[in-house]
Parts: structure tokens; C-alpha cells; sequence
């Protein structure tokens, strides 16, 4: 017992090395994260009493427990049995297949993330390239939501640029939990966008495992309450326009819902508009091609980075005009399903048709979108002949309801704004007196016309929806 061993000096570190590491691992670690958690518990609860929609357990939960929980569920269970008879397999390959899924999509949220930097950032973002818009009116609308009931917000798709200002409307009220696409996966902007809550998607994927993993997570995040935001149309509008929903995201939602005995579910449609869509030409070229796939090449992003500093530096950057929110009238899924029986994809459909109306309804109109409406019209107009037919097109959209955004300051003429914006991109040429459009650029006024197209019965080109 007392004899002397000899060991190498690498045998004793590497065995010093297993000691500490079974010794953090086991008494040291677990130690650790029951002090920060509780910490972190408790911070949530301070949060809290500020947030008109608190933070849900769901979403502080260790996101371990979440990803158990998920692959354990009954559904997803049966979904593996399926799967492993359908490829041949075992089923514990099934069972590992859906664990990856269920890691891939369950989210890491920090509530001192993004409460403490991520709002912040989307508020300087935001007023650092655009007018934010987001009115008073729209928070009440929110705060008008049953506190027992579920919110999803429910946005049309403009720019990237609609999660940050989406961000900050739902910033001090409460956690806006968003599903993302592939794009966001990337290093290092997918652990920053996972620990802000968001879960990926796969808009793709037709594997029966992944859409049942991706539905069960859904409905589980559903049922516990947990504010959630989506994008009915599935991407980014190539034509400016409000779109056709997809049904994904939202059957998932009403599938196994139950009214009476399910928490009610309350969307809440949000209009979102820009004066200037950083990506439009992107956007446009994806459009002509029919190939959904922004290419953009390194030089030119350095490029556009560079330009904008030195406008930056000498004084002469111009804001993008206005960037603005509306809020329509939240929509009840027990009110409805009363009026709509479940008659399968076909009331699925009637909800989101129902739900992307009322977005439409509440479009925000804005200077550049009017003034681009007025040249889809008539062209080689002077500023006068531009200021008659613009007040006139906001005056009939103002009688049929909709959101006016324009400036509230009395020395800031919109029609000028407008025309200006245009100008500084040469999407306008004026020689003579006379504003024309340039011929290279016409897809361009298309596009911020057609964001305001539905309101206006002299630039409606397709029918809309039951708003109803």
C-alpha cells in the first residue's frame, strides 16, 4: 500500500486532467448553472412585471428538457415508427434522425440577449437608415389581447428588414419568438439568432419526420402561450405586392386545436411598408429569372459598404424615407372556427386568406409608394401635375380607410420626399420641368406601386380578398 509507482509525467497530467474534468462535470458545472440559472430566473421575473405579455416557462426552459420533450411526444413517436418501415431502417435510427431535427429547430433564448442587446440594436438600426412609424394606436391594439390567449403576429414579408423593426414594435411588450430560414443558419449569425429565440425551418423539406417534428415543436410553443411571429407569404415578396399565404406554418397552428378547450389563439395581422426596400433590385432580378436565390457577390456588397461610409463621413447620407408599421384587427381562432367548421385544408385556407386581408387592409401608405403609383399612371408630369394627382390618390385611399403614414412635420412636403428619394436613384429623371421615369428603372416604380396597388381602384389589378 505504501509502495512508490513511478509514472511519466504525461500519464500524470493526462490522469490529473480526467480527475478535473469528472470533478467540474459532476460537482463544479451542474453547481454553476443552477447559480446562473437562478439568477437568470429571477431577472425574468423583474422583466416581467414590466412586459404586457410576460415570458413564458417554455421559453426559459433548458433547452435540453425542450428537445426530450419533443422527441418523446406520441406524434412524433408514431412519425419515427413510420419513417423507419418506410427507408427500412431501424427505428433507433429514426429516433436519432428526429433528436437531430429536433436540435436543429429548438431555439437557445436569452432573455439578457435579447431584451438587453437585441432591442437596442433594432432600434439603432432602425432610425439609423429609416423614419420609423409605428403608432400608438397599433400598441393598444396589442395590450387589447387576452392575456390567457396566444399571439402571433402574423407580418407581410417586404425586406430583412422586417424582423428588426417587427423586434422593436414587440420589444416592451414581450418576446416575439420568430421561424427562419435556411439563410440565417450561418456562422456566426445563427447562434446569435437561436439564442434570440428564433427556430429554423426548412421551407422545403418534404420529410414526413421533419414536418411532424416541426409541427409538434409548434403546437407545443403554441399551447404554453408563447408570443410567436411568422410570414404567411413563405419569403420575401419578388414584386412588392402582398402575396399568397402559404398554409404551413398556420395548419400546424389549427390542427388538433380545439375550440373551448385549447388556449384560444389570437393573430394579429401587421402591415409593414418602406419608402425604400434595401434589397428591392435584388428582390426584382430574383423575380425576372423565376429562380428564388439572391446572388450577391462579395465585391458588390464591399462596394455598397464603402459608398455608404464615405456618405456616412462627409455629411451627405440621406435617411430612406419612412419604414412603417401597422396593426390590424386581431382575429380570434375560436371566433372563427364558430363561423368556419374544420373541413380540413379548405378552412385552412379560408383562415389564412382571412388573416392576409386584413394585412392588406392596413398597408402602410407611404410618400415613394404614392408618388410611384402616380407614374404608373401617366408620365412626363411636372411637380405640380405630381402634387394635384398625389393628394388626390391619398385623399380616396383616406375615404376607404387606410393607414396614411405621411409626415407630421409641416415643413416636410411628402410629394417633394417622394420625388426626391426617386431622383437620388435616378429612378426619376426630370429635364425641362417634367419628372419622367427613367426606361431602365420602370420594374422599379412597379414595385413600391403595387405595395399600395389593392387600395386604390385605379391601380388594383387583381382581386382581393374577403377582408370580412
Amino acid at each position: 500500500m505504501n509502495r512508490t509507482v513511478e509514472l511519466p509525467l504525461w500519464a500524470l497530467i493526462l490522469i490529473l486532467a480526467f480527475a478535473a474534468v469528472t470533478f467540474a462535470s459532476h460537482f463544479l458545472f451542474p453547481s454553476v448553472r443552477w447559480f446562473f440559472r437562478r439568477r437568470m430566473e429571477r431577472a425574468v421575473a423583474r422583466l416581467n412585471q414590466r412586459l404586457t405579455r410576460p415570458i413564458e416557462p417554455f421559453k426559459i426552459a433548458r433547452r435540453y428538457d425542450m428537445i426530450q420533450r419533443l422527441i418523446y411526444d406520441p406524434e412524433v413517436s408514431k412519425a419515427i415508427q413510420q419513417h423507419a418501415r418506410d427507408e427500412g431502417v431501424p427505428e433507433q435510427v429514426g429516433f436519432e434522425l428526429a433528436r437531430r431535427y429536433a436540435r436543429e429547430i429548438v431555439p437557445r433564448f436569452s432573455a439578457f440577449l435579447y431584451f438587453g442587446f437585441a432591442i437596442r440594436l433594432s432600434r439603432f438600426i432602425s432610425r439609423a437608415f429609416y423614419r420609423v412609424r409605428i403608432d400608438q394606436l397599433d400598441a393598444e391594439v396589442i395590450e387589447s389581447i387576452p392575456q390567457d390567449a396566444t399571439a402571433v403576429f402574423v407580418m407581410n414579408h417586404r425586406s430583412n428588414m422586417d424582423y428588426v423593426l417587427v423586434t422593436w414594435l414587440a420589444g416592451k411588450r414581450s418576446h416575439l419568438s420568430y421561424a427562419v430560414g435556411e439563410w440565417a443558419r450561418v456562422w456566426p449569425l445563427g447562434p446569435l439568432i437561436r439564442a434570440m429565440g428564433a427556430y429554423f425551418i426548412r421551407r422545403k423539406s418534404r420529410n414526413a419526420l421533419y414536418r411532424k417534428v416541426l409541427a409538434q415543436y409548434i403546437r407545443m410553443s403554441t399551447e404554453s402561450g408563447t408570443t410567436q411571429g411568422m410570414f404567411p407569404e413563405g419569403g420575401l415578396s419578388l414584386t412588392g405586392a402582398v402575396g399568397e399565404p402559404k398554409l404551413g406554418l398556420i395548419s400546424y397552428i389549427l390542427e388538433g386545436f380545439e375550440p373551448g378547450q385549447s388556449r384560444d389563439v389570437v393573430f394579429v395581422p401587421v402591415a409593414i411598408n418602406y419608402d425604400r426596400v434595401m434589397e428591392d433590385r435584388v428582390l426584382l432580378a430574383a423575380g425576372q429569372t423565376g429562380v428564388r436565390k439572391f446572388r450577391l457577390r462579395a465585391f458588390d456588397v464591399v462596394r455598397h459598404v464603402v459608398a455608404h461610409l464615405f456618405l456616412r463621413f462627409t455629411g451627405r447620407f440621406r435617411r430612406f424615407g419612412y419604414a412603417s408599421v401597422s396593426v390590424g384587427e386581431p382575429l380570434s381562432l375560436s371566433e372563427f372556427l364558430h363561423d368556419h367548421p374544420m373541413l380540413g385544408e379548405r378552412t385552412t385556407m379560408q383562415l389564412a386568406r382571412r388573416i392576409m386581408a386584413r394585412i392588406r387592409a392596413v398597408v402602410p401608405v407611404l410618400p415613394v409608394p404614392v408618388v410611384a403609383a402616380v407614374f404608373t399612371q401617366e408620365d412626363g408630369l411636372t411637380r405640380a401635375e405630381v402634387a394635384e394627382r398625389f393628394n388626390r390618390m391619398v385623399r380616396d385611399m383616406r375615404q376607404r380607410g387606410a393607414q396614411i403614414h405621411m409626415p407630421r412635420a409641416l415643413d416636410i412636403d411628402p410629394v417633394e420626399q417622394g420625388v426626391e428619394l426617386l431622383l437620388v436613384r435616378r429612378v426619376l429623371v426630370e429635364e425641362g420641368g417634367r419628372l419622367t421615369v427613367n426606361p431602365d428603372e420602370r420594374a422599379v416604380v412597379e414595385y413600391y406601386a403595387h405595395s399600395i396597388a389593392h387600395l386604390s381602384p385605379g391601380l388594383a389589378q387583381t382581386d382581393e380578398f374577403d377582408a370580412t
